[in-house]
């Protein structure tokens, strides 16, 4: 597993615009779960970038926010659709 862990490091270090190295999307898609983090990691500024919304404040001004149950969502799906991807 130590293997492992330097690919992950040198992944997370990596332009977040990259691919995803083919060894990190087999061991997620197989549940292992420190490859998971990273493909989560990988996606997080994307994710969060979808969930933005208008938002009002207890004084009701409107801001741009993160809506958090969206991003949980996106990042719900995206595991189960690692989980369930035939390679």
């Amino acid at each position: 597993n130590m293997q492992m862990n330097g690919m992950i490091n040198s992944n997370v270090e990596n332009n977040e615009r990259g691919l995803l190295p083919y060894p990190i999307i087999l061991a997620a898609n197989k549940g292992e779960p420190e490859a998971m983090k990273v493909v989560i990691l990988h996606y997080g500024s994307y994710m969060t970038s979808l969930s933005m919304r208008k938002l009002r404040d207890e004084r009701g001004n409107i801001y741009w926010g993160i809506d958090e149950d969206t991003r949980d969502r996106l990042r719900s799906k995206l595991m189960q659709s690692i989980l369930t991807f035939k390679i």
